[in-house]
């Protein structure tokens, strides 16, 4: 399954400014900062790559139902989005 174009423009956006936070958590060890910032920055990280896998599987999951709904088969199978879902919690 490949990700849509809107859907895929979208992630890489995420994924670069998860990138950017990632850099600046480096930063903040290399300065010294309070461990409560740092650990603060990391969650909102790890939030930001978990909604980043969300919208692949939401992604996933439209282009299945769109595909059977024209009476085709799903570019993957409903057994495999579930498991990537649940990979994510």
């Amino acid at each position: 399954m490949q990700l849509d174009d809107t859907c895929r423009v979208e992630v890489t956006n995420r994924l670069k400014r998860i990138q950017g936070q990632l850099a600046g958590i480096i930063t903040m060890i290399d300065e010294g900062r309070d461990c409560t910032d740092v650990v603060t920055q990391m969650a909102a990280v790890s939030k930001a790559l978990d909604r980043a896998g969300l919208k692949v599987v939401s992604d996933g999951l439209q282009q299945c139902a769109a595909a059977q709904a024209r009476g085709e088969d799903p570019p993957v199978s409903p057994e495999k989005l579930e498991r990537l879902f649940l990979s994510l919690s």
